[in-house]
């Protein structure tokens, strides 16, 4: 088995259904002998988007997503999407192919060190010296990935590690095998014997263990027990629900009726997005910064008291159940009155079986808290009945939540427009809707779309992009239409960075920087393959988004270009 193969057999292994890639002569082997055993490569326009699509494709599946790039500018390129992941707690493992093991550091082409670049955002990074050495390097990745805090992984595997042994033979024998040489050269030529010696001594049959999978890190007995006792005698309680308590997709419906059964009001964010499905009478969408405040008890499972929670402000006046699986996010800012390093899932459902039978009743703190989203709901639809030029976009976000199936997944990947999308349209069910996370990166879109329809094919995916960030990864609706991938994208086109204009230009009178054009973005999608629509006017959106779902559902990558207006239901971007 040659180094490519020996991959293969791991990422077969660890069941690993999609490999993404975009090809390079350094890791041409892993992407052949991938496909030769049943796993699927899709090879994408750019690393990063590789990257992304596997991010996408760990978080809906709860198994680590692979990418692998070349060496050099492949690894760098990938270096954003990593971060994302790392900081969004995704486990993920990053294939990097590497010059030569006798090369490195000699300037062999795209030979840097790849080593010191990505090892302050990964959780763990290898590089086997051998070809014995490139099965244990994988499975510790693997293994990494997912225990504790999970998070991105990286392997570098060097060239002479991937190819068939008689091949690397036959490249170094080319540099050593001259007529009349030197001492040196006789030298040089039985050190690279021994050093081939090295690489694959003791190669034979590799064995290729089963997936290991570590226990969830559960709270103590007196947790629970104080946790507990807190939220029944608690009146105003409020509880957050984020990413980290999504790690376990096999067991959603536990989770669900963990958190009915504790019956405190609920904001989700982030993977937690869905949790509840729509109307659920414990669900709160909105003023959630008030309700924290009021609260007389919040409960932040896996959410940190970064500037989302204003760096714990909005808790200062309440006793924190903080659940954690990262000390440090534990403790951000605001240390929790009871801290608890554990798995917030297994947190929630440990809980909700310690409470009484009967949870307490909060009627007038629920209907307070159902009241405000009532509100808040009456005056979205008030401002997107308001006239702008082009399409009011609450008007569009209004139309396209009501054109979601129950089998929809929501990709968002935008300033402006997405943060307004987030209010108004609802994901129908758990694990179906995706946005980078707290690294707030832009970009993430068509790769987050990539992997979610690989892993639910039978779902509407719908990949919500504001105009700036369709630019990053427009070029991926090639991929889309070579691998049969039939995304829904809706470009939310005002022709600017408006998020950031809305503070540039108040703040220091000038929106350098800041102006696009109505670009036709549905022409570059057609220019890919897919199918391109536009609108201008409200009166199109109804039929445009029915097409759209239409040409998806018969095979078709689709972007509908929609031209809005500027409103003020948002403010600006900066975080302080």
């Amino acid at each position: 088995m040659n180094g490519g193969s020996r991959v293969a057999e791991v990422l077969k292994a660890n069941g690993v259904p999609v490999l993404f890639a975009l090809c390079g002569g350094h890791i041409s082997p892993i992407l052949v002998e991938s496909r030769r055993r049943g796993i699927r490569v899709v090879d994408t326009r750019s690393e990063v988007n590789a990257v992304f699509a596997a991010d996408s494709m760990a978080r809906l599946t709860g198994i680590p997503g692979v990418a692998a790039v070349t060496a050099g500018p492949g690894v760098t390129n990938s270096i954003t999407a990593i971060k994302n992941a790392q900081l969004a707690q995704s486990p993920l493992v990053l294939l990097g192919g590497a010059t030569a093991t006798m090369l490195r550091g000699r300037g062999s082409l795209q030979d840097i060190d790849q080593m010191a670049l990505i090892e302050p955002h990964v959780k763990w990074a290898g590089r086997p010296n051998n070809l014995r050495d490139v099965v244990p390097a994988l499975e510790k990745a693997f293994r990494v990935a997912r225990d504790g805090v999970p998070g991105p992984v990286f392997v570098e595997i060097a060239i002479d590690l991937l190819y068939e042994e008689s091949t690397v033979r036959s490249w170094y024998k080319a540099k050593t095998d001259k007529k009349d040489k030197k001492l040196i050269e006789h030298a040089q030529s039985m050190y690279i014997k021994g050093h081939l010696t090295y690489l694959f001594t003791g190669t034979d049959s590799p064995a290729i263990s089963p997936p290991r999978y570590a226990t969830p890190r559960a709270p103590q007995a007196d947790q629970i027990q104080t946790a507990a006792k807190a939220i029944a005698a608690a009146q105003k309680p409020i509880m957050v629900i984020g990413s980290q308590a999504m790690l376990h997709p096999e067991r959603v419906d536990e989770l669900v009726a963990a958190v009915e059964r504790i019956g405190v009001p609920v904001y989700l964010s982030g993977m937690a997005r869905g949790l509840l499905g729509t109307g659920h009478p414990l669900h709160m969408r909105h003023k959630r910064r008030d309700a924290l405040r009021e609260s007389d008890l919040a409960i932040l499972c896996g959410v940190p008291c970064d500037f989302r929670l204003d760096y714990g402000s909005h808790v200062s006046r309440s006793h924190v159940i903080g659940v954690n699986l990262s000390r440090d996010d534990l403790n951000k800012n605001r240390r929790p009155d009871t801290g608890v390093l554990a798995d917030p899932h297994t947190f929630l459902t440990m809980v909700s079986r310690a409470l009484s039978a009967d949870p307490a009743q909060r009627t007038l703190w629920l209907a307070t808290l159902g009241e405000r989203d009532r509100a808040r709901e009456n005056e979205i639809d008030s401002m997107a009945s308001q006239s702008v030029q082009y399409i009011n976009p609450l008007s569009l976000c209004r139309a396209i939540d009501e054109s979601l199936s129950d089998n929809s997944i929501v990709v968002g990947d935008g300033g402006d427009f997405v943060a307004t999308a987030s209010y108004i349209v609802k994901p129908r069910k758990p694990y179906s809707w995706l946005d980078p996370g707290v690294f707030g990166t832009l970009g993430v879109g068509a790769g987050f779309a990539m992997g979610a329809k690989l892993v639910r094919p039978d779902a509407d995916v719908w990949l919500l992009y504001g105009d700036g960030a369709a630019g990053f990864s427009i070029m991926e609706f090639d991929t889309f239409a070579r691998h049969g991938i039939p995304v829904i994208a809706v470009v939310g086109n005002d022709a600017g960075w408006t998020q950031i204009a809305r503070d540039q230009v108040e703040i220091l009178g000038e929106d350098t920087g800041c102006t696009l054009t109505h670009m036709a973005y549905h022409k570059v999608a057609e220019g890919c393959g897919g199918v391109g629509i536009e609108i201008r006017e409200s009166g199109e959106i109804k039929d445009a988004l029915a097409r759209a779902v239409d040409h998806a559902r018969k095979g078709s990558p689709v972007l509908l270009n929609a031209l809005v207006g500027k409103t003020e239901f948002r403010k600006g971007s900066i975080s302080m």
